[in-house]
C-alpha cells in the first residue's frame, strides 16, 4: 500500500509542509516577505503583535527606470481593494531619495510590472507606475515636499488611487488608469536607494481592505467587521477581534472592562481582560438594532427593539446590564418609531431620535411614566442626540442647513447652535466623560445628508465640546455602525468603534 500509493502521500507530504511553511513565515496580516532583485544587504520584516506595527528594513540601489531592488513585505489579493496604512522612517537617513510606502506587482521579478504609492526620504510624494515588464517607470508626483505619513493605495477595477495626508489633515489623491494582473502580491516596502546602505521604516494601523461589491444590496448584505480601540492622542489603533458578521455599534462599559456590541439583532459582551465574547440575554428582544445605551454607573442597558407588537417599528426598553427575559418598555405604541440615543445621568430622562407627524426630531421621554416631550422641530432630520456628562447640554447633528452637521442645545432644547461648518456630513457627536472633547464621524459631501451607509470612505474626527477646527484622528472603511452609539473609555484616553472589510481581511 505504502508502495502504491508513494507519489499521493509524497504529493500530500509536499503540499502540507509548504502550507506549514507559509503559515509559519506569516508576519502579522501578511503572508510572507523578501528581497526582490539584486539587493546587496537582506531587508528584514517584524511584526510588534502587542502594539501591532510593522518593522521594515531595506537596502537596494533604486526604483525607477526598468528594474527595482528593494524589501518586501507581501499578500496575495484579487480584486479590488483598499491599502492604508501611517508610514515613519527611522533617523535622518543617508540618501534623500530612499522610499517607502505600497507596492502593487504582478510578480516579484525586479522588472515586474507595478504601481507604487512613494513617498521619498525628502517628502517627495508621487504615484509611480511601470505598465509592461523592463518597462520604464511614471509617475505622477501629488507633492515635492508634504512628507505625508498617512498613504492609502486604492484599486477599482484598472483605476488606482493614491491619497496621502499629513496625520490630522484630508486626504488628497491623484489616480492612472493601467491594467494588472487581477491576482497580484500587495505590500509595504524600503529601499535605501544606496545599495550600501540599509534603511528603516515603521508602519502602524496597517490595513488590507476588501471593500463591498458595487451592486450590494444595504441591509440585506453584509461584509465582515474589526472591532477596533484607539488612543485618541497618538492615534494608536488596535484590532481586537475580527469577525465576517457584521457587527456594530461598541459602548465601553463605564467600569472599563467591556464593550457591547449588536449583531444580527442581538447583543454581545466582549471582554477587554480575556479576549472572550458572550451574548447578552435581552429575552423576546432579539431584533435589536445599532442603538443601545448605558446608565452612567453601566448597571442597566437601554435598547432599541423592533417591536413585534407595533408593526416591527423601533421601540424604546432597559435592562439590568446581567440581561433579562422581560426588558422594560419605556415608548408607547402607536406613536411612531423611536431610536434610542442618549440616558440622563439621573436615569430619569432619554433621549431619541422620533418619527412623529411624519418627520424626525430628537424627543426627551420620562424613562417612568413614557411621557414625551419634543426638544426640536425642523422639515428636515435631527439625529444621534447625547447629553453632556454635567447634563446641561444635548449634542445632535441636523441637516437642517443643508449638509449634516454638529449642532448643541440646552437639555431643555432651547438655544439650539451649529458647530460645524465644512464640506463633510457629521454624524453622531460623542461627548468624552471628562466633557473636553467630541468625537463624531464624517462621511464625504457626495453622501445624501439626511444617510449615513455603509461601507464608505469616512473620517473619525475630534473637536473641544466648544466648537472648533475638528481633527482627523482615525480613516476609515465603514460608516453605518462604525460609531453609532458613546464609545468612549471612561478615562477619556480611547475610543471604540468597527471598521469593515469583506471576510475579516
Amino acid at each position: 500500500m505504502i508502495f502504491k500509493y508513494g507519489k499521493t502521500v509524497h504529493a500530500v507530504f509536499v503540499s502540507v509542509l509548504f502550507l506549514n511553511m507559509l503559515t509559519a513565515q506569516k508576519t502579522g496580516i501578511f503572508d510572507n516577505s523578501q528581497d526582490v532583485g539584486n539587493v546587496k544587504h537582506p531587508g528584514t520584516s517584524v511584526f510588534n503583535q502587542e502594539n501591532q506595527f510593522y518593522t521594515l528594513t531595506g537596502s537596494g540601489t533604486n526604483m525607477w527606470f526598468g528594474e527595482d531592488e528593494f524589501h518586501y513585505l507581501w499578500k496575495s489579493v484579487q480584486g479590488d481593494f483598499i491599502l492604508r496604512a501611517q508610514i515613519e522612517f527611522v533617523g535622518e537617513g543617508a540618501d534623500p531619495h530612499r522610499k517607502t510606502g505600497w507596492i502593487i506587482r504582478n510578480n516579484f521579478h525586479g522588472n515586474s510590472p507595478h504601481v507604487n504609492a512613494s513617498i521619498h526620504g525628502d517628502g517627495l510624494t508621487s504615484l509611480q507606475f511601470r505598465r509592461t515588464s523592463g518597462g520604464e517607470t511614471e509617475q505622477v508626483i501629488q507633492s515635492p515636499d508634504k512628507m505625508p505619513d498617512v498613504v492609502q493605495l486604492e484599486r477599482k477595477g484598472n483605476k488606482y488611487i493614491m491619497s496621502t495626508a499629513r496625520y490630522g489633515e484630508p486626504l488628497e489623491s491623484v489616480e492612472v488608469e493601467m491594467s494588472l494582473r487581477n491576482e497580484v502580491f500587495v505590500g509595504l516596502y524600503v529601499c535605501s536607494h544606496n545599495p550600501d546602505v540599509v534603511e528603516k521604516a515603521i508602519f502602524k494601523n496597517v490595513r488590507i481592505i476588501k471593500p463591498v461589491n458595487p451592486d450590494f444590496q444595504p441591509y440585506s448584505d453584509y461584509i465582515g467587521s474589526h472591532l477596533e480601540i484607539m488612543n485618541v492622542t497618538t492615534g494608536d489603533r488596535k484590532i481586537l477581534m475580527s469577525s465576517d458578521h457584521s457587527i456594530q455599534a461598541p459602548n465601553w462599559t463605564p467600569d472599563g472592562k467591556t464593550l457591547i456590541y449588536n449583531s444580527n439583532g442581538l447583543l454581545y459582551q466582549y471582554n477587554l481582560e480575556t479576549g472572550k465574547v458572550k451574548m447578552l440575554n435581552t429575552g423576546f428582544a432579539t431584533n435589536n438594532n445599532n442603538d443601545h445605551v448605558l446608565n452612567a454607573d453601566g448597571s442597566k442597558i437601554a435598547i432599541s427593539h423592533h417591536n413585534d407588537d407595533d408593526n416591527n417599528i423601533s421601540s424604546i426598553y432597559y435592562l439590568p446590564i446581567e440581561g433579562s427575559n422581560n426588558p422594560i418598555k419605556v415608548t408607547k405604541d402607536g406613536v411612531g418609531a423611536s431610536y434610542l440615543h442618549g440616558w440622563s445621568a439621573n436615569e430619569k430622562k432619554m433621549i431619541f431620535t422620533a418619527n412623529r407627524n411624519n418627520k424626525y426630531d430628537i424627543y426627551e421621554v420620562d424613562v417612568q411614566t413614557g411621557k414625551e416631550k419634543q426638544l426640536t422641530d425642523t422639515q428636515t432630520l435631527d439625529d444621534g442626540s447625547e447629553y453632556s456628562p454635567d447634563n446641561k447640554y444635548i449634542y445632535f447633528n441636523s441637516d437642517r442647513t443643508g449638509t449634516m452637521q454638529l449642532w448643541r442645545m440646552k437639555a431643555n432644547g432651547k438655544e439650539q447652535t451649529q458647530l460645524t461648518f465644512d464640506e463633510y456630513n457629521d454624524w453622531f457627536p460623542h461627548v468624552s466623560p471628562n466633557g473636553k472633547s467630541i468625537v463624531f464621524i464624517s462621511y464625504p459631501h457626495d453622501i445624501d445628508s439626511a444617510d449615513h451607509p455603509f461601507y464608505k470612505h469616512c473620517l473619525l474626527r475630534i473637536m473641544p465640546v466648544t466648537g472648533g477646527e475638528p481633527k482627523v484622528i482615525a480613516y476609515i472603511y465603514g460608516g453605518q455602525g462604525s460609531i453609532n452609539v458613546p464609545s468612549w473609555s471612561p478615562d477619556s484616553k480611547y475610543i471604540a468603534f468597527v471598521t469593515n472589510s469583506d471576510k475579516a481581511n
